[in-house]
């Protein structure tokens, strides 16, 4: 059984423990836009020099960024998403939905338009029938032995 100050096994936290640190998921919103030069990255993001170095060599040294020369002389860099970051675009873009429907319902800063022509408005849907999730739906089985939904089992 957890001892009671041991926190819930949980691949969300441990998804924060590598891009939850200010800047990270900006750093990969830029990328992912094609914006991958250390100068637009400091330009679009407005992180300081030094952390925005530090974010960007801790994703490259867990699989998120890959880093590519792109100049010679001098040499010089540029970020790309590698598929694990190309997996967290989802997540970008259902964070920017909430965004714009929560924080800037009148006048969303970015539209994304889908390969069908139309303006993307994502959902998570079920991979087996297709339905819409929706809370109610949804029930949780915790599959870390000591663990229940409310928290540690009791003995």
């Amino acid at each position: 059984m957890p001892a009671a100050k041991d926190p819930r096994p949980c691949s969300i936290a441990d998804t924060l423990a590598l891009v939850g640190e200010k800047y990270s998921l900006l750093v990969l919103r830029e990328v992912c836009l094609g914006n991958g030069r250390f100068d637009q990255l400091v330009r679009n993001i407005g992180a300081p020099r030094d952390v925005l170095a530090t974010r960007l060599k801790r994703l490259v040294d867990v699989g998120v960024l890959e880093k590519t020369a792109y100049s010679e002389k001098p040499l010089r860099h540029e970020y790309r998403p590698t598929p694990a970051g190309l997996d967290l675009e989802p997540v970008l873009v259902t964070l920017k939905e909430w965004g714009d429907r929560h924080l800037n319902p009148e006048s969303p800063p970015m539209v994304l338009e889908h390969v069908c022509g139309h303006e993307l408005v994502p959902r998570v849907v079920c991979s087996e029938c297709g339905d819409e999730i929706r809370h109610d739906d949804l029930t949780a089985h915790p599959q870390t032995p000591g663990w229940t939904v409310a928290g540690p089992a009791v003995a």
